[in-house]
């Protein structure tokens, strides 16, 4: 009953809750609209206060790496607006509170990293790290974080000539390399569960821009490889649900499946609070 409820509210709070944010006026890229993200009413970095902070990670850029939209590098890809979006409805439909103008974007082994459980990383089809960074990663992730990777296709070539997939797969085994990627789209896991009911996660369609073709998986890491243990990572391979956030009050996408982005975005945050 409240899963139900509360997608009902979700419905309308999508557009209502993303109203006040300031924009500017839209223009057209690839099919949908784009504004300037500087007009944006956001922060940089701010202390730690005891509210949940988006964290964005910022890594370093391989071969390939400026990305596909040639508007800033991929770490940064659907800034500001996917999270300032998607921390209004957290805020407003849960009892998380959440700073609500921006995110703290922050490196891999800033010692700042440790003082939030929830990570997320766009296009990590494109990251590369250093031997220090991926020991403090490392050492964030054995410590109890969990890392959220989205935007990314199997399609498109990554940072050391393999797919966006692939490169993921090779940097996560230099960070944890016992670890070993398990399929997590059977609608079973508690992740799907920690909010909202979420029975089918393939049910979300790629986002609009995505070659609709394409098959959106989940794939986790658990600790000691064991699904009954935690959840250290989650992967939406084939999928971008930050794109639906980012222009949600734009018409990009139906307003249903927005929703269901939010939905995703907010279970892992419950998850990664819970567990």
């Amino acid at each position: 009953m409240k899963a139900a409820l509360m997608a009902v509210a979700l419905a309308g709070l999508t557009t209502a809750a993303v109203a006040g944010v300031a924009m500017s006026s839209p223009q057209r890229f690839g099919g949908r609209q784009q504004y300037d993200q500087s007009l944006m009413d956001v922060q940089g970095n701010t202390p730690y206060d005891g509210r949940y902070v988006f964290i964005r990670l910022r890594y370093s850029v391989g071969f390939g790496g400026f990305g596909r939209r040639g508007g800033g590098p991929p770490w940064s890809h659907d800034y500001p607006r996917g999270e300032v979006h998607f921390t209004k409805i957290l805020n407003e439909i849960t009892y998380v509170r959440a700073r609500l103008d921006g995110s703290n974007i922050l490196s891999l082994d800033d010692p700042e990293l440790f003082k939030y459980p929830i990570a997320y990383m766009a296009e990590p089809g494109f990251w590369t790290m250093t031997d220090k960074e991926c020991a403090s990663f490392r050492a964030y992730l054995k410590k109890g974080g969990f890392v959220i990777f989205d935007d990314f296709r199997e399609r498109e070539r990554g940072a050391n000539g393999g797919n966006h997939w692939e490169n993921l797969q090779e940097q996560m085994r230099r960070v944890l390399p016992e670890a070993r990627w398990i399929e997590i789209d059977d609608g079973k896991q508690a992740i799907w569960h920690s909010f909202f009911e979420i029975h089918d996660p393939k049910a979300l369609a790629p986002a609009p821009n995505y070659d609709q073709s394409m098959i959106l998986t989940y794939w986790g890491i658990f600790e000691d490889n064991d699904p009954s243990k935690r959840l250290i990572a989650v992967a939406n391979v084939n999928g971008d649900i930050s794109e639906y956030w980012e222009f949600s009050d734009t018409g990009f996408a139906p307003v249903d499946l927005n929703n269901e982005a939010y939905k995703y975005g907010i279970n892992y945050v419950i998850f990664g609070f819970t567990h």
